[in-house]
């Protein structure tokens, strides 16, 4: 698709190329007299003004090209026997002469500067030779806008370079925010390292040493309290490993992926539950996409949570879960049917933690006890059009 040559043209220069055809215009027909002319209207000003207003326009693009193109138009205007410059012509002179000093370096726009300048002054343009006074005006006017082109270069250059400057402070700030951060998650890793790993390995430890001596001393079968200690020990494991990928998380680059668990790994979660008493099932609806990793982890963990509080409040209970795949949500359902309190669990930093999961990413979560007993946890979360697991595994 072909972009139109006048909407490459920057609006301040087209509204200046079409306010000197306005202008020309405007003295074709009224005043062309007082600039030598032999009538008025004098209807070829018009188009000598359209032409000024096109190369105005283009004068970003080629500054040295428009600038010779004006001095041979001021010439040409001047062998038509007009004796001076109108308004719109001396306007575009001083434009071109600014943009020169605006575009240019200081030693091309300069050395082109100095040269219109000279061809002006000597007389060449209009065949004449000029009083000292108007060779005096004519520098200083050309000069001056030539002067303020090249402020204005000097100006974008200083704020070019202080936005570059600026630039790399912003980066030199953040490589020096991230490497505080790395050095916080370093120190956040030894610190649970010594504390955490050691006392939960402590724990494991003496599980496993309580259950094996409980064991021994028992002709029989495994008795309950031998099997809770055996779910203690397996769970207490399980925490040092996560909390060992947990300390290598912590020390890997932030940029760097990290595997975490997702829905697929629910039917694991149920198992390690299983050895506290609590009967978990678990219902798939629909077919299985592949969700965003964000929304993957905090799905899960939302249905570790709720299995955790049924646990905790539960006690002996029957727990379903349902997780179903709709076209544009995924819904999780954890219901049990024991005893156990509701309002602790609604006014606990649990329930809070899910419902925030949940609204992270646009859903909702709401919780509370069943009319016939039991206590029940939905969560809706909005999941755009997913590939199905069947094909992503092809």
């Amino acid at each position: 698709m072909r972009t139109s040559p006048l909407r490459s043209v920057p609006r301040v220069d087209l509204l200046i190329g079409l306010a000197i055809i306005a202008l020309g215009t405007l003295e074709a027909f009224t005043d062309a007299m007082d600039y030598g002319a032999a009538r008025s209207p004098e209807l070829w000003w018009v188009g000598q003004a359209l032409v000024t207003g096109v190369l105005v326009w283009y004068r970003r693009r080629a500054p040295v090209a428009v600038f010779i193109l004006m001095i041979l138009a001021q010439y040409a205007w001047h062998r038509q026997g007009n004796e001076s410059c109108p308004v719109w012509q001396l306007a575009a002179l001083l434009i071109v002469f600014h943009t020169i000093g605006a575009h240019l370096s200081v030693r091309h726009g300069g050395a082109w500067a100095l040269a219109g300048i000279l061809i002006f002054d000597s007389g060449a343009v209009d065949h004449r030779f000029l009083p000292f006074q108007e060779a005096v005006f004519l520098t200083v006017m050309f000069g001056s806008a030539y002067l303020t082109g090249l402020a204005l270069r000097g100006y974008l250059l200083r704020a070019h370079r202080m936005s570059e400057r600026a630039a790399r402070l912003e980066l030199e700030r953040e490589r020096r925010a991230a490497e505080a951060v790395a050095a916080e998650r370093n120190r956040i890793a030894r610190e649970l390292h010594d504390v955490v790993a050691h006392s939960v390995s402590m724990m494991v430890m003496q599980a496993g040493i309580l259950r094996r001596r409980m064991g021994a001393s028992q002709e029989g079968g495994p008795s309950l309290e031998a099997e809770m200690l055996g779910g203690i020990e397996q769970a207490g494991r399980e925490a040092v490993e996560e909390l060992r990928i947990m300390l290598g998380a912590l020390r890997m680059p932030q940029d760097e992926a990290l595997p975490q668990p997702g829905l697929d790994m629910v039917s694991n979660l149920i198992s390690t539950v299983g050895s506290s008493g609590l009967r978990a099932t678990l219902e798939v609806e629909g077919d299985a996409v592949r969700l965003a990793p964000g929304l993957d982890l905090s799905a899960y963990r939302i249905v570790q949570e709720a299995l955790t509080n049924a646990v905790k409040y539960a006690g002996d209970a029957d727990v379903r879960i349902r997780i179903a795949y709709r076209p544009d949500r995924l819904e999780l359902e954890i219901t049990d049917n024991g005893g156990g309190a509701g309002p602790a669990l609604s006014t606990g930093n649990g329930l809070i933690g899910m419902r925030e999961r949940a609204e992270l990413f646009g859903g909702s979560l709401d919780a509370g006890p069943l009319p016939e007993g039991g206590y029940r946890v939905r969560a809706r979360l909005p999941i755009s059009q997913g590939v199905p697991m069947s094909e992503a595994a092809k």
